[in-house]
């Protein structure tokens, strides 16, 4: 018997970049000045995504870039920054289109001619919870999980995190 991998939906990856990029932003404050290709060597991405990745997040009040020289800065506290926040900055119409409906109203079927008003009010409240379920979750929280993380070897091991 074949097992399946059992599929979520993707948000978006765009958000997995700019959370990496937020975190390393806040982990490197005072030690060392992030540019995009710093980031880009974390990420694996081009720099040129990380460039558009920043900009999008900085246009969001996320965060600050010095021109020129580079220098990337979180605007706002880890707490006041939630993962809707991110997603939104960077997939503005992101949960409009999460769940799409086909287009066949103009048919004579009426199964067709219905089927956007039967799904529209299921699609949005998936939707809605999944923005509340977004809006739940800080970079503050993302970064508990990821200190526990990296913390975890070292106390398996006794030896510290490098970092």
């Amino acid at each position: 018997m074949v097992q399946r991998k059992r599929r979520m939906m993707q948000i978006s990856m765009k958000c997995s970049v700019a959370v990496h990029c937020l975190i390393f932003i806040h982990e490197a404050r005072g030690r060392v000045k992030v540019t995009s290709t710093l980031l880009s060597q974390s990420t694996g991405c081009n720099p040129v995504v990380i460039r558009n990745t920043l900009s999008a997040l900085k246009k969001a009040g996320l965060l600050t870039v010095a021109r020129g020289t580079g220098g990337a800065e979180l605007s706002r506290l880890p707490a006041e920054i939630t993962l809707y926040d991110i997603y939104h900055a960077l997939e503005p119409e992101g949960l409009d289109s999460l769940i799409g409906i086909h287009a066949c109203q103009g048919r004579a079927c009426p199964v067709a001619q219905n089927i956007r008003r039967v799904l529209e009010p299921p699609y949005q409240a998936i939707e809605e919870a999944v923005r509340r379920a977004m809006e739940g979750v800080t970079l503050e929280s993302m970064l508990g999980t990821f200190h526990a993380l990296v913390e975890e070897p070292a106390e398996k091991t006794g030896t510290a995190p490098q970092g």
